[in-house]
Parts: C-alpha cells; structure tokens; sequence
C-alpha cells in the first residue's frame, strides 16, 4: 500500500460523502450523480481494489451518517469493481465508465432487486422503478467521471498511453 494512493483513496471518499447529496432533475426523478463519478476516477486513477475500498468506504460513512441506505453498498461496490478491472484490462477511460454503468446501472440493480431486498430487507422492490433511477445516476455520473479525467489527462494528471497515474504502471 502506497501512502500517497491512500491518501487519493481518502480524499475521494470525502469528495464523494460530501458530494452525495447533490442531485440533478432529470424528468420525473432526481438522480444522484456523485458516487458514479467517484467510481469512475477512483478506478481510473487508483485501480479496482481501492476503487471498490472508496465505495464500500462511502457507504459505511453515508449509512452511519443516516444519509445512505444499504442498497449503496451493493450499488457501488460492483460498479467500482467493473469500472476498474474495465480500465485494468483496457487503459480506456470509456470503457471503465461503462465497467460503472454495467456494474452499477444493471448488475447491482438485480442484486439489489433480488438478492438485497428480499433477503436483508424483507421487501420486494420494483425493478423497473429502482432501475430507471439508478441508471439514470449512474450514466450521469460516468460522464462527469469521463469529464474530469479528461481535464486530469489534459493537465498531464493521468496519461494517454497505457499507464495509470502521472506515467506509473498500474496493476
């Protein structure tokens, strides 16, 4: 473990406890735009174990807080985890934001539906009403994710070729 990756870890976490409240109307609903971003950068700048750390971090945080709920957890994780293991495999920042929106927008969704709900939660929830707002948040989020890496590779933060943070190889 790297002081400095640590020390991104937790200052990306505090961003995206501080930023979760922020929401965006979009139609009908409100989505919450933050996490997914953080995700993105987390897994482009740091990889997939500190992204899927940032996220479980920011749940815990949020939840002791009383502001996040127990389906975050499931929600961010696995989006953390396939946008970075995306940008592990690929270098392309793209595809590490799409890694978030599947992870997140759909496969965390059905764990979330099926899994999290019924059983810690005791309810069923309707997928097409959870679904739509989650993907919604996520696929905003990836793109401000995009957004800011993109500013960071234009500032020589993250390089184009196919390391990771400021020309370091990433594993």
């Amino acid at each position: 473990m790297q002081t400095r990756d640590v020390a991104r870890a937790t200052l990306l976490t505090a961003l995206a406890v501080a930023l979760s409240p922020l929401s965006v109307p979009i139609g009908v609903t409100k989505v919450f735009p933050a996490q997914h971003m953080i995700n993105v950068i987390s897994a482009v700048l740091l990889g997939p174990g500190y992204a899927v750390l940032v996220a479980f971090s920011t749940s815990l945080i949020r939840n002791l807080l009383g502001t996040g709920t127990i389906n975050a957890f499931a929600g961010s994780m696995i989006g953390a985890l396939l946008a970075g293991l995306a940008w592990r495999a690929t270098r392309n920042i793209y595809l590490s934001a799409l890694g978030e929106v599947i992870g997140t927008g759909v496969l965390a969704v059905l764990v979330t539906v099926y899994v999290v709900a019924p059983g810690l939660l005791g309810r069923n929830l309707a997928l097409a009403t959870i679904g739509a707002g989650v993907l919604a948040s996520t696929i905003l989020g990836a793109i401000i994710g995009v957004a800011v890496l993109k500013a960071l590779q234009a500032a020589g933060y993250v390089e184009r070729r196919s390391e990771g943070l400021a020309g370091q190889p990433r594993n």
